[in-house]
């Protein structure tokens, strides 16, 4: 990658915006660790949201840095990055989340950072900047995430509907209101794990295009992981409320053994997809799991206009981000 040195201030203004995107990621996608837990009443928003910030923050000790590599030197090629690139892939991508965050739709704060990488690259060197088959295994993964967490989710449902289908209700509640903290704290582990190595990927490709950091082949900076983890466990500190009650309760009803069978679904697609390196939706992966828990009990138990609306934001979120990033990055060549 060619390196420009550029004025420190304008790496370290880029790096605080960085870090604004990894806290709107916690704060946004906090509905996806903590709606489950929260609406079947087995914790407080207030506790639910300090146990999952937690867990978000203990993942950094837990995967390796295989999705910071993916989406580093996997989606565009290293040496068309540079302040103006990663500007305009931040601003689409901040933009996207507070929209959708606004109207409380669950939207993908990584595939809208993806979008906005993709945005910025075209609008500096066009298409052939792009590295293709990275492009098109986090697209596939926008339909095989939900899949994935749907079937999970519906098959630990019917496995524990099984297990289970001597016990009383009450005895059934009480246990897995027990074992819900154990699906939300490996559902938040996957949720930090993947999501935080995104803003990774994105500060050191930063340092490495202005010349502060060595080569792509060295590991990101000590401060820059820790800080990463730490925005994204703030963010979900903060919960993003709006977001909550849509996953919580408007896709389907749930209790605590289905919150239980989602949150594990969802968490072994994410633990899957972070040892793979693929950059995935926290967001997808447990609406599907969700819906794939509420159809095991009838085909009505899901609001499937709800879910409709749901894939319509996933659809838009790629072109929406890349297009806000593409105007962003065209505005910073006359700012700086």
């Amino acid at each position: 990658m060619a390196t420009v040195q550029v004025s420190l201030w304008v790496v370290v203004v880029l790096v605080a915006l960085a870090l604004l995107f990894d806290f709107m990621n916690g704060f946004h996608d906090a509905a996806n660790s903590i709606a489950t837990v929260v609406s079947t009443g087995v914790l407080k928003p207030g506790q639910a949201v300090v146990f999952a910030a937690f867990f978000n923050f203990v993942a950094i000790f837990i995967f390796h840095l295989s999705v910071a590599a993916t989406v580093g030197k996997g989606i565009a090629d290293p040496g068309v990055i540079d302040v103006h690139v990663v500007f305009g892939a931040l601003i689409g991508a901040i933009f996207w989340n507070f929209v959708t965050w606004y109207y409380g739709i669950p939207s993908s704060s990584s595939h809208a950072l993806i979008g906005g990488i993709v945005g910025a690259v075209m609008g500096k060197a066009g298409s052939s900047a792009l590295v293709s088959s990275g492009i098109l295994k986090t697209v596939a993964f926008i339909f095989i995430s939900p899949v994935l967490g749907f079937l999970l989710g519906s098959l630990m449902m019917v496995a524990v509907a099984w297990i289970w289908r001597r016990a009383t209700p009450s005895k059934v509640d009480r246990w897995f209101r027990r074992l819900q903290l154990v699906s939300a704290g490996a559902y938040s582990l996957g949720h930090g794990g993947n999501d935080a190595q995104k803003t990774i990927s994105i500060i050191w490709m930063l340092l490495i295009a202005t010349g502060y950091s060595a080569s792509t082949d060295t590991a990101p900076p000590t401060w820059a992981i820790v800080c990463c983890y730490t925005a994204i466990a703030a963010g979900t500190m903060f919960g993003g409320w709006r977001i909550v009650k849509t996953m919580g309760q408007k896709i389907t009803k749930l209790k605590p053994v289905g919150g239980f069978c989602a949150e594990t679904g969802g968490a072994l697609t994410l633990f899957l997809a972070t040892a793979m390196g693929v950059p995935v939706s926290t967001t997808h992966t447990i609406t599907g799991a969700i819906v794939g828990v509420g159809s095991t009990q009838r085909a009505s138990a899901v609001r499937w206009g709800v879910a409709g609306t749901i894939v319509w934001a996933w659809i838009f979120t790629i072109p929406a981000s890349a297009f806000v990033a593409a105007i962003a990055y065209w505005l910073s060549l006359q700012i700086f």
